[in-house]
């Protein structure tokens, strides 16, 4: 922030402290939650604008998950995440797997990506596996 020109202040350091705490994604409600139990002037607005400059500066990397947004603090290189439907685990993949995506997409659409995370959502190999013993009545394997 300094770098930037801007002011490193309290509340600031604070809302980076509860958004470290969250280690790894983190909701903009249990971020407020952890700031303002150090803070309780702290307000909404604040941490809205102050989470939204540390996206711009690269401090914060942010995620739309189901409608909600989930923050973390940036890591050095790319990262990506696969995220379970069923039962909520993540897992962390490498930014090559990605980037041969991104280079298929830039090959055939002529489109560069510029994302450093992205979130993919699916069903992981834990939970295809109950979802496989699964059955119906009659025997027949339920739809997937």
């Amino acid at each position: 922030m300094h770098a930037a020109g801007l002011r490193i202040t309290s509340q600031r350091v604070e809302i980076l402290d509860a958004v470290c705490e969250g280690q790894g994604h983190t909701t903009l409600g249990e971020i407020y939650a952890r700031a303002h139990a150090v803070d309780p002037a702290l307000d909404r607005s604040t941490l809205y604008r102050s989470l939204k400059l540390f996206v711009v500066l690269g401090l914060v990397v942010s995620a739309e998950v189901s409608g909600e947004t989930y923050y973390e603090i940036a890591k050095p290189r790319p990262h990506h995440h696969l995220v379970c439907h069923r039962c909520g685990k993540e897992q962390e993949i490498e930014h090559a797997v990605i980037q041969r995506m991104f280079d298929q997409v830039y090959q055939q659409y002529s489109f560069r990506s510029d994302s450093d995370h992205l979130v993919l959502f699916g069903i992981c190999a834990e939970c295809q596996r109950a979802q496989s013993a699964e059955t119906s009545v009659d025997g027949r394997q339920l739809p997937r």
